[in-house]
């Protein structure tokens, strides 16, 4: 398998238990190897969803450690290392290369706003630390997004070898697909954008459904890869409401919930974040059992 294509099908971008103020590594661990065990093709440790902004650096080393201790080189494992100053970013993708893992996820500098050409030189610079890189466009994130022409520009860098597109916009989607042709795995960045995105010749996903959901998305992934179109798309509306669910409030607050609810880890979130609102959470519980996840209650 090609670097280009070794980062498709289903990728789940990990929660991040805490207990007492502390990185919970044992839970980590586990929900690791859960999602091992449902067929996962990959694992995003340290990303939005597990709350890096709030982790300090001996944390977020922790906690890849950790994963890619877990795994064993049995699926790929990608970490986080991407913020809005280059040097640091740099700095960390090299750390993270040390501990082992497959490839790093790099987020379009937020706040900063930078140009194009900014963008070009931000991941050209980042790739000078030898590991590959997933390029992450979040425009409601960061308040920056790429064009079709710059996604083109950093598929011709040989350490960028996948794309996380995050807009939820498939025209956007369609236009970079069209852009980039086969040089690079392109993943959607939006569970509920999965399956029009593999319609439209994408590669996978990075996915907050499947830290709940994992085997329901794995096989939503198999069922269209043999053509089950018709089994692809029940799957697709069995999660919706999860798909929707999970969003109600800022990611990753609503899935820290929803494992909570499932026994899986505490739903403890740093601030600036805080836990779901409780008139929310009869929503999330209805979410979890249209999926056959949790028992519905009346």
């Amino acid at each position: 398998m090609t670097a280009k294509r070794k980062l498709t099908g289903v990728l789940t971008a990990l929660v991040t238990p805490f207990r007492a103020g502390r990185l919970d590594e044992p839970a980590l661990r586990a929900m690791a190897r859960r999602q091992l065990d449902a067929g996962v093709h990959g694992l995003v440790v340290c990303g939005s969803t597990g709350e890096a902004a709030a982790m300090t650096l001996e944390e977020r080393l922790q906690a890849i450690r950790a994963v890619v201790s877990e795994v064993g080189g049995r699926v790929p494992v990608v970490a986080g290392t991407g913020s809005n100053n280059t040097p640091a970013t740099v700095d960390m993708t090299a750390r993270a290369r040390e501990l082992g893992v497959d490839a790093a996820l790099v987020v379009t500098p937020y706040y900063v706003k930078p140009t194009p050409r900014g963008l070009v030189e931000h991941f050209r610079a980042v790739a000078a630390a030898g590991l590959d890189l997933v390029a992450y466009n979040v425009p409601s994130r960061t308040g920056v997004s790429l064009s079709p022409e710059t996604a083109a520009e950093l598929a011709g860098l040989e350490r960028v070898v996948a794309l996380k597109e995050a807009s939820g916009d498939l025209w956007l989607d369609t236009r970079i697909l069209a852009a980039v042709g086969d040089g690079l795995t392109l993943l959607s960045g939006d569970d509920f954008t999965f399956l029009p995105f593999l319609a439209l010749g994408g590669h996978g996903v990075i996915s907050v459904v499947s830290n709940p959901a994992p085997a329901l998305l794995v096989d939503l992934h198999r069922r269209f890869l043999a053509g089950d179109l018709r089994g692809a798309r029940d799957l697709h509306f069995r999660l919706a409401p999860l798909m929707k669910a999970l969003f109600l409030e800022t990611n990753p607050i609503p899935v820290k919930a929803a494992m909570a609810a499932l026994g899986l880890c505490g739903e403890e979130i740093r601030l600036p974040l805080t836990p779901l609102s409780t008139p929310l959470r009869p929503e999330l519980a209805r979410a979890l059992a249209a999926a056959g996840l949790l028992e519905a209650r009346p």
